[in-house]
């Protein structure tokens, strides 16, 4: 009998977020073997009768596009085995594909990983695995066969003295570390190492302090941001200048999503978008600040699918490499900008377009805001966390809170 193959979400075996896994559910003979996706999402936003993600799912198409690249990679390998004559199970079929990385090498699982991670355009994430895989080859003198096993607590000790030698914070140090370990778990998952070996049991990574510090201003540096007088600078620092403020009054949007905003995610007054981080769709009123600035970049022949703000091109920029390089490039430039704005202003703290995040929150829970939709505002240890609490209200709550930005 032919083996089938279908993707399917897990009920049976829930996260701890309360999503459901992805799984690729293999068929022969009444035997079935299942394979992570590395996905998963809310009960909500799967069709159980179609078996694939509804109209309204957070990154729908990026979701298709793996599991139609997983099923063929199957279904290929199904089709040379039938016409082959080989014989085979839902194991072997499982088993063909974990054995092509090769075992023990913890450099050929992060080239791996990188790769994946690239084909299904996170690019952000390949960025933080390809840092963490150049760190590791610097600490081990470009030795590229790094067996598993030879991590262990003392390795990783070392390797931490070795960080902080170099000056490096605990807050990179614990990025390293948990990349490191995610790595490690993926190496476990995909039997590499024997469960034995896991050294992060005993070797904790929440040691590191990587608690955010505040980076806020007051209501009255807002004040003197917006009144500025552009006329005598140039584009681009104008151009920081708008961010910043669309930043605060646009419920602490940050830049990558400022940069992919296009006049098709305006509706009806307001702004509706998916955030590029977590899948998150964002639902928030435009205020009279923010429609002043959208109007100073509209040329006027504008569609649903032009950017809004002068960072992004759609003729030009239409790759995704070329969207998060562009991102990138531009993100330096109103950095720049911004921190000579802090210094003509006299503000201790430099502004960034995360600051303009972190002070949206910050005005808001001194003005009495409810806890709970604010959390610890973005000064919480996790900021995705703080935007899944924004996003669990009403949008009038959201709306009546706003109201207290001035």
């Amino acid at each position: 009998m032919k083996a089938s193959t279908e993707v399917v979400c897990y009920k049976y075996k829930p996260l701890k977020d309360g999503t459901l896994p992805l799984m690729l559910r293999v068929t022969k003979d009444r035997k079935r073997k299942y394979v992570s996706l590395g996905l998963s999402l809310h009960e909500k936003f799967w069709d159980f009768e179609k078996g694939k993600p509804k109209r309204n799912c957070p990154n729908k198409e990026r979701i298709e596009r793996l599991i139609a690249a997983k099923t063929a990679e199957y279904n290929d390998l199904i089709v040379e085995m039938t016409a082959q004559q080989r014989e085979y199970t839902a194991d072997t079929l499982v088993s063909h594909f974990r054995s092509q990385i090769q075992c023990g090498s913890v450099v050929e699982l992060y080239d791996k990983l990188i790769a994946d991670m690239k084909r299904e355009k996170q690019l952000g994430n390949a960025e933080v695995y390809k840092y963490s895989r150049a760190s590791l080859l610097k600490f081990t003198g470009q030795r590229l066969q790094i067996p598993f096993r030879n991590i262990d607590t003392k390795w990783l000790r070392r390797y931490e003295d070795w960080l902080r030698q170099r000056g490096s914070s605990d807050t990179t140090i614990s990025q390293l570390f948990r990349t490191l370990r995610s790595v490690f778990n993926k190496a476990v998952e995909l039997q590499l190492v024997k469960r034995d070996y896991y050294p992060f049991d005993a070797y904790k990574v929440s040691k590191f302090d990587t608690r955010t510090k505040k980076r806020a201003v007051g209501k009255e540096d807002i004040r003197q941001i917006i009144a500025l007088d552009l006329t005598e600078f140039r584009p681009l620092a104008r151009l920081a200048r708008d961010i910043f403020v669309f930043s605060y009054f646009g419920a602490g949007i940050n830049f990558a999503d400022i940069a992919l905003l296009k006049y098709g995610n305006i509706q009806n007054g307001r702004v509706q978008y998916i955030r590029k981080k977590t899948g998150k769709p964002i639902n928030f009123r435009l205020t009279d600040e923010m429609h002043a600035i959208i109007s100073k970049y509209r040329r006027g022949s504008e569609t649903d699918e032009d950017y809004i703000f002068p960072i992004l091109d759609r003729r030009i920029h239409k790759t995704e490499q070329q969207i998060y390089d562009r991102v990138r490039k531009v993100l330096k430039h109103v950095n720049k900008a911004l921190h000579e704005w802090s210094r003509l202003l006299g503000l201790k703290i430099e502004l960034t377009p995360y600051v303009a995040r972190h002070t949206f929150a910050t005005v808001l829970k001194r003005s009495g805001v409810n806890i709970a939709i604010i959390s610890e505002s973005l000064g919480h240890s996790d900021l995705s966390t703080t935007q899944i609490y924004l996003d669990s209200f009403e949008n009038s709550q959201i709306d009546a809170a706003m109201q207290n930005l001035l």
